[in-house]
């Protein structure tokens, strides 16, 4: 996917003053469905703040999140990863992208439906491999058959991601701003999240 150029006239990268964010929005989905970049362009255009439950880890750690996989196991990544999005979720609505892995816990399922708003990037599995083929910081493909873990993730968290509460379905065509947009209107249909204030 090529982004389009992000120049400072366009208008698409300037926050919109005529919607006013109520609930934070939680971006989930799997590694490489732009989780990151479409979280940044959306907190940039509702004029709230980003925040990264990954980030957030690694900076209290001071380590990477594949080190502390490596390191403390996956089931201590995952308290932590609890305790971080508890956090971010009880100060004003933001949007919050977390790690492929979050939303499988029912505890942040719960704590994501009572604080603010799950939205489900779904891409397809095609389009995840072209994403992640070549990156070295993704902890869970670390296998002997990369492509072939990616499609047992892609199958055992389609179902749990299929909760989330909204649903964006991401296609290889669309540029980060594209996604943006089209998120953008699914939160429109819902005052409760997005207030239109014209």
């Amino acid at each position: 996917m090529t982004p389009r150029s992000q120049s400072e006239s366009d208008p698409a990268h300037h926050p919109d003053p005529q919607v006013r964010l109520r609930r934070t929005v939680v971006l989930v989905g799997m590694m490489g469905s732009g989780k990151t970049a479409v979280g940044r362009a959306l907190s940039h255009r509702l004029g709230v703040p980003f925040r990264d439950s990954d980030a957030a880890i690694e900076e209290a750690a001071q380590a990477t999140i594949a080190e502390i996989f490596a390191r403390d196991g996956e089931p201590f990544f995952r308290n932590r990863e609890a305790e971080v999005i508890g956090r971010l979720l009880s100060g004003p609505p933001c949007v919050l992208s977390t790690g492929g892995g979050a939303f499988l816990s029912e505890r942040n399922r719960d704590a994501i439906a009572a604080r603010g708003v799950a939205v489900w990037l779904d891409a397809t599995e095609d389009l995840l491999w072209e994403r992640v083929r070549h990156k070295e910081t993704r902890p869970l493909l670390r296998t002997a058959n990369p492509r072939h873990t990616l499609r047992d993730l892609f199958a055992a968290r389609g179902p749990v991601y299929a909760l989330a509460r909204l649903r964006v379905l991401v296609q290889p065509e669309w540029s980060i701003d594209d996604t943006t947009a089209q998120v953008i209107e699914v939160l429109r249909a819902h005052p409760d999240i997005l207030e239109d204030l014209r």
